[in-house]
């Protein structure tokens, strides 16, 4: 039990997480779970507290998935008691940041209300429900699946890819499962909850615009306020801004008119935050106080934001309509990584987990990540973080892969939503776009939803008039599209529905899918795309993370628990299709395990570079995607372990800051030089033809210069270009130190031998520094130091080195320094010619 509540001016806030109990209330919990108390941790969710009660098994193992779904047709009850005390305070309000997702909740007995979004915070004025002394506030949860099954009656069915009507409740679609996610169906209080007693008056709205005028800045803040009673105050409002260069901090006030006030604070000299790789982010506190007619502050608001402009280029040239972001003036390369919940009970997913994502999304070169539109709307501490780091964003409204109703009750629900999000997100220097959906138009018009929905509302007034309505409103200085993919058209306002197809690749943004469906990675190079918001290949987790979740014996990739954690429709299938082209169909597990690691890298590495190439024609390239919520074979870098795959290196060579690329064009073999930073780059160019026991049969050699954000293509002389024995011989352009090669024949043609590669470790700050010398031509050498450490993580892997060729990895780890007998063991020392060699 809390103690008393504290009822004083100006408004101040008591966490009520203390004394908290779960119990299944109805449904088909089975024993000794039926009948059981349990603790409830809050904020918190059922699966975390039955986890914590040992009264489930770990749901990301082995098929527990299967086992606990139960809990989603379960209706759960959260309980607590406090103490309070009556005060001086005018109001006082119970407090939800966020609950998941439809619940009832009642205080003393009395119901407050009933709520049906996950997505959404709720208060509820409590005076006449509080009483003297002890309180009970009870929160009943209803099953999620029923209500969605439910809704979707009530609704209507639409078109969706999945069983469930995630579309018919405003819960995260992925809790219901997807082709990379675990169904949980999660319920619980999944954000902090208090009571807030105020007087006078509270900031009910205050949003906050940061916007840059040659040398200086302004800073606007719109303030709605919420009156504690019907009698009129003299209030006015303050805001007082620091930060970098300014000195003494800056302040101005005005007052409160009609429950609504602007202040504006000029600044004559602001330092600019730019993206990662552009420049610094440099930050400025605000702070807005609601002062009343004594002085006495009864209310403050804390945001903190950057100065930029932001804007899409969209503006149609002769090759159709262009997707480029422009920040501070500057054309930006969007190097980019789709985003899900990073832990699929997502109240586990803390600041410090958030961080080293971002560390290792910086790690990578990247500067923008996507925020899917089947997830959530993130946590402060993502977007606080992604102004930290540099890392742009795209935040989806929260629409994925289905038609949506338009109707009541979800046309409300919907609504308030949007506003609420936007206005808590508006603010920071990172997010550079808000997007109404993820491939809702694309699959209205291409998925046959036309004839199914038979006149069917899908989703359109959300996406063509509601959203960017709101947008306008409250948040005008962040740029809006309707969904991805998306096809802007000339004069495009928002609100109209015509245009080019909304998939395609000649106008604004586009999503390539058909290579890992259906067709060979080496297709990507068919496309010269504006700008590509998903693309992306398949891959097992590491093998540490892959075997702590499966407990199979043997373990096969068809073996009973490597099927749960594959969800995606025929995976095996397209991982196996899309490796042969390639490579020979491995035996043995674990060379299975390698193989299909490294086709994932291989794939993006080899888009991601095609793409490159085309600047400025093509302007970004988000990859699906950077992160795991589970153990699981998917298209991501990191894996659900926070383990880094070969495809965390793939990408990040691919968005290196300055690239050379081999490509096919029609004219021959070209040498892209890509450089994607603030300085010129310039020297020698060479290109060699070589024999893989190293001999040079050909070289070519040509000065270059390259301004800043400049690509430079150079045609090679055919003599390079063209292979006296394509099995045997290969191409290798530079530039200073940084090159790419090009291979004339895949893996599985070529005449790789078993790689033959030197050891040698010391010790080193943070680990071990390993140096590999190669005695033979090795492709795409990598360590799998996870097997070695499973806390390990190597700074660099995807070596290709010619006979005679070292480099140095960084191994960071704890505890002494790891054996080079340990690293260059065949599990963990791997290569792709053992792949072509049996």
């Amino acid at each position: 039990m809390t103690s008393a509540l504290p009822l004083t001016a100006p408004l101040a806030r008591v966490p009520l997480h203390n004394g908290w109990h779960l119990r299944a209330a109805a449904g088909p919990a089975p024993q000794p779970i039926a009948a059981a108390s349990v603790t409830a941790v809050v904020p918190g969710c059922v699966h975390t507290d039955l986890l914590a009660a040992q009264l489930i098994p770990d749901p990301f193992l082995d098929d527990n998935e299967s086992a606990l779904a139960w809990i989603g047709l379960v209706d759960w009850e959260y309980a607590t008691t406090f103490e309070w005390a009556p005060g001086s305070a005018d109001r006082t309000d119970l407090v939800f940041d966020g609950l998941d997702t439809v619940a009832v909740i009642t205080l003393n007995g009395h119901e407050l209300g009933a709520v049906a979004n996950q997505h959404r915070s709720y208060r509820f004025d409590v005076r006449d429900a509080l009483v003297e002394g002890g309180n009970e506030l009870i929160v009943r949860f209803r099953s999620p699946v029923k209500y969605a099954n439910e809704q979707s009656v009530a609704l209507g069915m639409r078109e969706r890819p999945y069983p469930l009507p995630y579309d018919a409740i405003r819960k995260s679609a992925c809790s219901f499962g997807w082709d990379w996610g675990i169904a949980t169906y999660t319920s619980g209080i999944v954000k902090p909850v208090g009571l807030e007693t105020w007087s006078v008056a509270r900031l009910a709205q205050t949003r906050v615009v940061a916007t840059p005028h040659g040398a200086g800045g302004v800073i606007e803040v719109d303030i709605a306020i919420e009156n504690a009673t019907d009698a009129a105050s003299a209030l006015s409002v303050s805001v007082e801004v620091n930060g970098p260069g300014l000195g003494e901090p800056a302040a101005a006030a005005a007052e409160i008119v009609r429950d609504r006030a602007r202040v504006r604070v000029e600044l004559p000299a602001v330092q600019r935050w730019w993206p990662a790789g552009y420049g610094e982010q440099p930050l400025y506190a605000v702070d807005v106080s609601l002062v009343d007619a004594d002085g006495e502050v009864r209310d403050t608001v804390h945001r903190v934001v950057g100065f930029r402009d932001v804007r899409w280029e969209t503006t149609p040239d002769e090759s159709g309509t262009p997707f480029t972001l422009v920040v501070n003036d500057q054309p930006v390369f969007v190097k980019g990584v789709n985003w899900i919940p990073d832990d699929a009970l997502t109240v586990r997913v803390t600041r410090d987990r958030l961080r080293r994502r971002f560390e290792q999304a910086r790690g990578a070169h990247l500067n923008l990540i996507r925020v899917w539109g089947g997830g959530l709307y993130e946590s402060d501490d993502f977007y606080e973080l992604a102004d930290e780091f540099g890392l742009l964003v795209w935040q989806d409204f929260l629409f994925a892969c289905a038609a949506y109703a338009e109707e009541e009750p979800l046309r409300s629900e919907i609504e308030a939503e949007a506003r609420e999000n936007v206005v808590r997100l508006a603010h920071h220097a990172s997010l550079v776009l808000l997007t109404g959906n993820n491939e809702n138009l694309w699959g209205y018009e291409d998925w046959g939803w036309k004839q199914r929905l038979d006149g069917k509302t899908w989703g359109a007034h959300y996406y063509y008039e509601l959203f960017p309505a709101i947008v306008d409103e409250l948040a005008p200085h962040v740029p809006y599209a309707p969904g991805s993919p998306f096809s802007p058209r000339a004069g495009w306002d928002g609100s109209a529905q015509t245009g080019p197809h909304p998939n395609d690749e000649r106008h604004g943004s586009m999503h390539l899918w058909e290579q890992w469906n259906r067709r060979d990675w080496t297709t990507y190079r068919e496309h010269r795309p504006r700008f590509v918001a998903e693309f992306g290949w398949q891959g097992p987790p590491t093998w540490t993370t892959l075997t702590r979740s499966i407990s199979d014996d043997p373990l096969t990739p068809e073996s009973p628990g490597m099927i749960v954690h594959q969800k995606a429709m025929e995976g095996n299938v397209k991982l196996t299709s899309g490796l042969v082209p390639h490579f020979r169909m491995p035996e043995a597990m674990e060379d299975w395990h390698w193989a299909m690691q490294l086709n994932q890298a291989l794939a993006v590495r080899t888009a991601l570079e095609h793409f490159r190439s085309w600047a400025p024609h093509t302007q970004g390239a988000i990859v699906w995607q950077l992160n795991d919520c589970w153990p699981v074979t998917s298209w991501a870098a990191i894996d659900g372990d926070e383990r880094p795959k070969p495809l965390y290196y793939g990408i990040a060579h691919a968005f290196a800051p300055r690239l050379v690329t081999i490509q096919p064009r029609e004219t021959g073999l070209v040498a892209v030089l890509v450089n994607d930073t603030p300085d010129p780059w310039q020297g020698e160019l060479t290109a060699r033809r070589v024999s893989f026991d190293g001999d040079t049969l050909a070289l070519f050699a040509q000065t270059v210069t390259l301004a800043a954000r400049e690509t430079l293509t150079v045609l090679l002389a055919a003599d390079i270009a063209e292979a006296g024995d394509a099995g045997g011989e290969l191409v290798v352009a530079a530039l200073g130190d940084v090159r790419g090669t090009w291979f004339f024949a895949e893996p599985r043609d070529s005449a790789l031998t078993a790689p033959v590669v030197d050891v040698r470790t010391e010790a080193a700050p943070g680990g071990t520094l390993v140096t590999l010398s190669a005695s033979t031509l090795v492709r795409d050498l990598s360590l799998l130091v996870d097997k070695v450490d499973p806390g390990a993580v190597a700074s660099d892997a995807l070596l290709t080195l010619l006979p005679g060729e070292s480099a140095t990895v960084l191994v960071r780890h704890g505890g002494g320094p790891l054996p080079a007998s340990a690293l260059s063991d065949s599990r963990v020392l791997r290569t792709a010619n053992e792949l072509v060699v049996r």
